[in-house]
Parts: C-alpha cells; structure tokens; sequence
C-alpha cells in the first residue's frame, strides 16, 4: 500500500492537471469564438453583412489556429487559477497582442484569397479587446469568487478581524498571505499608517483607515479583535509608542507583531512570523546595520566550534551562522538534553552538524576534539553565570571560566584555529562578584596569548539578554504564573537588556573584523530599571502591575551592582567603523609569564576546597578593580 500511493498521487496530480488544461482549452475555444462574432456584431451595430456571415467560419478557425499557438507558447495553460497575479495576466496580455498582430498579418497576406478579401480592420482592434477581456475574466473568476464572495461569506465564520499597522511592504505581503492561505484564520479589516499620501487608499481591497493616533477609535468602530503591528524596521520605542495608544483604547484586543529585521534576514513576510508582542520587541527592537557580507566571509566554508551551545547564546549563534553556509558547524555542550533540543530545532539544515557532548574543563577530550575536527573559528559561550550562586561557589567558576576558556584556548594554538572569540560580559568592567572576575581573567588570558601571533584572539562583552537561560526574565514569568508576587532586589536596580539575535550578530560580526588581541565592548543602549521590566512583563500577561500582581522589594545579592558599567576606571573606548561596536583602548603593558603564573596559580587552588578564601585573593592579584563581596551565605542567594 504505501510503494503504490506515491503512484497513486501521482496519477491524481496528472489527471487534475488534464482537466484544468482541457477545461481551459474548450473555455479558451468558446471565448475566442464568441469575441470574434461580437466583434463583427459591434462594428455592424448588429447587422453583419451577408457576405461576412458566409465567411465567419474561416475567420474562427485561423483566429483560433493563431491564438493557440502563443497561449500555449506562453504556457498559460499550466497556471493555477487560486494563485493567478499580475504576471499571469501580463502573460496573457503579451500572448494575445502577438495573436492579434500575427491575425492581422495573416489577414494581410490572405487578402488575395476570396473569404479574407475586403476583411475589416476595425474588427481587428474590437478581436483583440474583446477577446483580452473575455480571457482574462475567466482566468481572473476563481479568485474573485474564493477572495471576494467566498471572503464576505466567512466574515461569520470566527475569523480573527485584524487591523494592521504598517501599511508597507511588510503590511502588504502579510496581507496578501493572509488573503491567499486558504488555512488562515486571519480576517484583515483595514491599515493604519502616518503617511498622509496613504490615507484612504486600498491594498488588496483593503483600506489606510487613518493614523496612528486614530487607532482608538478605529479599534471600536471596526469591531476589531487583534492589531498587528507590521514594522520589522520599528525601533523598540515607537513599538512602545504604539502599544501603550493601543492599551490606553481601552479595549481586550490581543497584539501581535513581525519579528524585526534582524530576525526577517531573507526579508520573506509568513503568517507563521506572527507572534504576540514580547520584551524583545518592546525593549530590544533598535535597527542595527550588520555587515553581513563581513560575516560571509568570516563563516562561510569554514568549520566553526561553537561551546555552550544548547544555552541562549550558543543556540542562538548556533542558528545565527547557518545562513553564512559554514563548511561544518561542531556544536558543544556537557547538557546533553539541550544538544539533543538543539540538534532537533537544527534538523532541516543542509549545513554539516556535528553534537558533541563534553565538558570545557576535559583537557584529554578538548585536545582530542580539536585534533580531530581542525575548527577554523571558535566561539566559546560556554561558562558558569549565575552571580549569586558563584559567590558561594568561586572554585567552580575558576574552573569553567578560567580553566575551561584555558584549555580551549591552548587547544586552538596548538591546532592552528584562525579566531578564537571569547563571549564576556559587562559584568568583568570593575567587578563585584566572582563571576565577573573569573570573566576578566578570562580575557586577560587572551591578551597575553594573543602575543602568539598565531590564532587571533578576541574578547566581545556586552550585558544581559532578553529572555536567556538564567535571567530575570524566567524567574519574573514563573513568579506571574504564580500570582506573584514578583520580587525586585532594589527599585533603583538597572541592567543593560540586548535582544539575542542582536547581540549574536554584533558578536559574530566584531569576531570578522577583530585582528587579535582586542576587546570590543557593545553598545547596548539606555540601561532598563528592573522594575518597570517587571511592570511590563505583567502587563504583556494581562494583569496590571500592583493590582493583580504585586512587586516587591528584597535586597541586593551577594556580587550584585545596582548599575552595571560599560567601562573600567583604567579603561577608555574609540569607536569602529560598526554600528554599535566599540573597542577597548589599552595600552597596558603586560608581564606575559607573570600572568600565565597566577592564572596557574588560581587554576590550581580551585581544585582545593580548603583553600577557597585564596580564590579571592589571586582573583584581587589578576583583576586590582575586582572588589569582592562580603556576603557569601547560601540563604542570600535567592
């Protein structure tokens, strides 16, 4: 049964397309006719002469002879009629008008022959008109039908009446999708955009019903049940402009929105893009110009090794730098779950995917890995992050983070990798906790290794971003979920807030143009108080803020800053020739041995619990702004 229905479809697809094609041939056979007998009933006003009436047959037959000829030349006979558009339509017009020419021609050449003599040539001109018309009505009719008539009587049918905001190329294709997919359950009722030239015009049959700030009213009158907002292009704050006109409407529409730009490489617009509004597009939408032919030459047919690949960043990179056609692409992690996930999400790909699980901290297997891959690029995202938990536990962050980032790094030079990409934080700019400490000794390492001259190697920091693994946000989303309340260690908290796909590609793009030895650091914008993230994550869940959800206050953990920097006090920036990519001046002068020391030094006290407290010491030696915390208790943590 199953080796005969591939047959079976097969078969069923040529027969309907058999009767699609007779079926338009005798509609074709019958137009042509019927155009070229009110041709002559048009130009006789309806008494056509006898001595054209006798000769009507041979006009018919060479009419049609002609104009089969370019139909099918044209292959309109293979359209479909759901999917008919303007090209179709421009091929039947070109088909037609080299029919009618050639007829006319023929007539011309014929002349001397007794039915052809005397042919008037007006009916020409009427042929060809009529007979455009005719055709293109019957190839038009289905779609008129299924869109026009069928669209009016499914306006009952619990379809979503949705108002677009945008009326762009964004808001124009998911229109038109909406309109073609016969499985779409979206009933778009009409646009919103400031352009004053767009007022009032139509896109697809649908109206610019007014501007922005005429949303409120239209949201009522219009009996609207979702706005969509469809601006890849908007920055997050007039995302926020419109959401809070659409809220202060007072009414229980839902929002969605397109992704941004970042997220729409291929620029295609999909009703599956249609998402509900969320953080990132509220606080992480700024338009960034990437470089991507930069990248492209960074990735492309290269074997990239990415660690820490099933967390938020490395999964992210992980799909970030499969567009850029990667020669393989080794993805590793020691959570074996999240590779598996990861591997899942990455199936479709033709790109060569290699899972491999393993700890950062193996020297063996790291050795082993890269001498039997050969990576061109590494991009280590690997690392413990969690700042509260650390201070309790400095020995494990020396080991993934110092340790770990030593091992690959020595691994890469002794394997010839190109570029070597450390993914750091702000968090290492004068720090307060062990996780930022362990994160600069991460990048001083680079620097003296970069002394090398052989693999290139490069630190990016920037600060939190939305909606990764271990952040805020899943903790602020489980506490909603609950009721809350939602807790804040301090109202005056702020955090620097990127979105993923934004911070993955500035990363990938200052790893392309980095020559070694650098630190970028990247701009990250307005720092975001914690609280009104809090108060704007309730609000997304429908609740309103100190009403349905509490938020209290705790106090501040152990390593934690209320503001994170975006410089040290040694340090100072200059700009590159990139969007928001910076990079670090310095000019220090390093003791390469004597660093590479007290990083052994550190490496070999973190294998030794009882002297935990001389952590902190050799992390004050490497790091002098490193100010440690004086809470290290285990109920602070949380």
């Amino acid at each position: 049964m199953e080796k005969s229905f591939p047959g079976f479809l097969k078969r069923l697809l040529i027969k309907t397309a058999f009767k699609r094609r007779a079926f338009f041939f005798i509609a074709d056979t019958f137009l042509i006719t019927i155009s070229m007998l009110a041709s002559f009933w048009l130009r006789f006003n309806g008494l056509v002469p006898l001595e054209y009436k006798n000769s009507l047959l041979y006009y018919i037959l060479l009419a049609l002879f002609i104009k089969f000829i370019f139909l099918i030349s044209f292959n309109l006979y293979d359209i479909s009629w759901r999917f008919l558009g303007l090209k179709e339509i421009m091929k039947l017009f070109v088909a037609l008008s080299l029919g009618s020419l050639s007829l006319g021609m023929a007539m011309f050449l014929l002349k001397g022959s007794l039915p052809f003599r005397d042919f008037p040539r007006s009916v020409l001109l009427l042929d060809y008109l009529v007979c455009l018309i005719l055709l293109s009505s019957l190839r038009i009719s289905k779609r008129v039908y299924l869109e026009g008539l069928m669209g009016t009587l499914k306006l009952d049918q619990g379809k979503i009446r949705v108002l677009i905001i945008g009326a762009g190329e964004a808001g124009e294709k998911i229109v038109r999708e909406m309109q073609r997919n016969k499985n779409s359950n979206y009933l778009p009722v009409g646009f919103i955009d400031d352009d004053a030239y767009k007022q009032g015009i139509n896109i697809h049959g649908i109206k610019v019903l007014g501007k922005r700030d005429d949303i409120p009213v239209i949201v009522h009158s219009s009996l609207i049940d979702e706005v969509l907002i469809a601006i890849p292009s908007a920055p997050s704050k007039e995302i926020k402009k419109i959401v809070e006109l659409i809220r202060n409407s007072n009414s229980t529409e839902k929002i969605r929105i397109l992704p941004s730009v970042l997220d729409l490489l291929d620029g295609k617009v999909t009703l599956s893009d249609i998402h509900e509004i969320n953080l990132e597009d509220l606080l992480g939408r700024d338009r960034v110009e990437i470089d991507f032919q930069t990248i492209k030459k960074f990735i492309q047919d290269k074997k990239v090794l990415i660690t820490g690949a099933g967390g938020s960043i490395g999964s992210e990179l992980a799909k970030s730098i499969l567009p850029f056609n990667p020669k393989t692409m080794i993805v590793m992690d020691n959570d074996d779950t999240e590779i598996f996930n990861l591997m899942n999400r990455l199936r479709l790909s033709p790109a060569e995917i290699i899972p491999v699980i393993a700890d950062v901290r193996d020297k063996p297997k790291i050795s082993d890995l890269f001498e039997k891959y050969l990576p061109e690029v590494v991009l280590h995202s690997a690392a413990y992050k969690h700042v509260p938990l650390l201070e309790f536990y400095p020995e494990e962050a020396v080991k993934t983070n110092v340790l770990g980032t030593k091992i690959l790094a020595e691994s890469s030079l002794a394997t010839g990798v190109e570029r070597f990409i450390l993914i750091s934080t702000d968090k290492a700019i004068n720090p307060t906790s062990v996780m930022g400490a362990t994160k600069r000794v991460g990048e001083e390492l680079l620097k003296v290794l970069d002394l090398n001259k052989k693999t290139k190697f490069i630190s990016v920091r920037f600060g939190n971003v939305l909606g990764s693994r271990g952040s805020v946000i899943p903790t602020f989303q489980e506490q909603i979920r609950k009721g809350g309340p939602v807790t804040v260690t301090h109202p005056e908290m702020k955090r620097y807030f990127m979105s993923t796909s934004e911070a993955v590609l500035l990363v990938l793009e200052a790893g392309a143009i980095g020559q070694g030895g650098e630190i970028f650091v990247l701009d990250m914008g307005e720092p975001i108080k914690i609280v009104d993230l809090a108060r704007e994550m309730i609000r997304l869940s429908g609740y309103e803020p100190d009403v349905d959800i509490p938020i209290v206050f705790s106090r501040i953990r152990p390593g934690e800053k209320l503001f994170e920097e975006l410089l040290g006090t040694e340090e100072d920036v200059e700009p590159t020739a990139y969007q928001k990519i910076l990079k670090l001046k310095d000019s220090k002068i390093r003791n390469a041995p004597a660093i590479l020391k007290k990083i052994d030094n550190l490496i070999q006290i973190s294998h030794q619990e009882e002297t935990r407290a001389k952590i902190f010491e050799l992390l004050k030696e490497i790091v002098p702004t490193y100010k440690a915390s004086d809470q290290r208790s285990p109920r602070f943590i949380f």
